[in-house]
């Protein structure tokens, strides 16, 4: 039987990012994050679920986040997920947590930190013309 395992996400960070390196120089950043819900109950009432996520970043894309994200910045995170298990020191419980490691990480807020990131312009040179005459060269 196939199997997949992704996971998409879009929410705030919780915390500011947390880089490291690795004893080999590989660099490895921590994220929080939150992913928020809103539904009507059966009574008609909005509701609200916020969930909070650990992200685990490595190489490259966490030289991004340490460099550019700040708590409170919009971010998309495509990933797949991980258990994490360890025995308690003090208590010598079995203790596991599940955590996003991500592949991709994208800022949805602009640089200046005050609102959602625009998406970008086509520069008017790269613009298709779309008059009347020109709607059957258009490539798709």
């Amino acid at each position: 039987m196939a199997s997949l395992n992704k996971v998409m996400l879009a929410g705030n960070l919780t915390r500011e990012p947390e880089g490291k390196r690795t004893t080999s120089g590989t660099s490895v950043c921590g994220l929080g994050m939150a992913v928020n819900r809103k539904w009507r109950n059966a009574a008609g009432e909005m509701q609200d679920e916020t969930t909070f996520v650990d992200i685990e970043v490595w190489g490259q894309p966490a030289d991004f986040c340490r460099d550019y994200l700040h708590k409170g910045n919009a971010v998309l995170i495509e990933g797949r997920l991980k258990l994490e298990s360890w025995e308690d020191r003090e208590t010598g419980q079995k203790r596991s947590k599940m955590k996003v490691v991500a592949e991709r990480v994208q800022s949805l807020t602009s640089r200046d930190h005050s609102q959602p990131a625009a998406p970008a312009a086509v520069p008017a040179s790269d613009a298709f013309d779309v008059s009347d005459e020109s709607i059957d060269q258009i490539p798709f």
